[in-house]
């Protein structure tokens, strides 16, 4: 999140960081990533149409509840099948839901098509558990929306987790084919 002056109210007021603010954080973690822009995408299978050139990793984020409340950001492989009531028993969260597109604004900071592990950057009550496909480790380099769903960045996954970190957040890096539909 930025913190800005209001200028009417004289008071702080937070807003989601910017694609370009992100960009900035990573510089200043010397965290090399590149970004390519193309149309806005909202799904897996329309991001595939705009990857010529582009190499290494691809995922789905998927931003979920518990029935608690608790929220959570799974970064899986894209091709990984999932089943939200085996994943959730599986973590020990009990049973999981899609957060609203209202919790999604509100803690990471993205509108639906944009969840991105680079959202945790506006998370900063680290409200969020983080999961991440251990798969993913093997794929370099990673790619992800820049809070923006129409551009992506390739990042490698040890700056991932880097960055992560960086933003107070721990991880948990799963098999999560242990919790695949049988």
């Amino acid at each position: 999140m930025a913190v800005l002056h209001h200028p009417r109210y004289g008071s702080l007021v937070t807003r989601p960081c910017t694609p370009a603010e992100l960009l900035e954080r990573l510089s200043a973690l010397e965290i090399q990533v590149t970004t390519v822009e193309h149309p806005p995408v909202y799904t897996v299978d329309q991001a595939r149409q705009h990857r010529e050139g582009q190499r290494g990793g691809f995922s789905k984020n998927l931003f979920l509840r518990n029935k608690k409340g608790k929220m959570w950001l799974v970064v899986a492989e894209e091709e990984a099948p999932i089943d939200l009531k085996g994943l959730g028993l599986g973590l020990g969260a009990g049973r999981f839901s899609f957060a609203s597109p209202a919790r999604l604004e509100r803690y990471l900071g993205v509108t639906p098509g944009a969840v991105t592990p680079f959202g945790l950057i506006n998370d900063t009550e680290q409200v969020v558990s983080v999961v991440i496909d251990r798969r993913l480790e093997a794929l370099d380099p990673l790619n992800f929306h820049p809070l923006d769903n129409a551009r992506t960045t390739a990042i490698s996954p040890g700056d991932l987790l880097r960055f992560i970190a960086a933003t107070g957040h721990s991880c948990e890096l799963v098999d999560l084919t242990r919790f695949a539909p049988a």
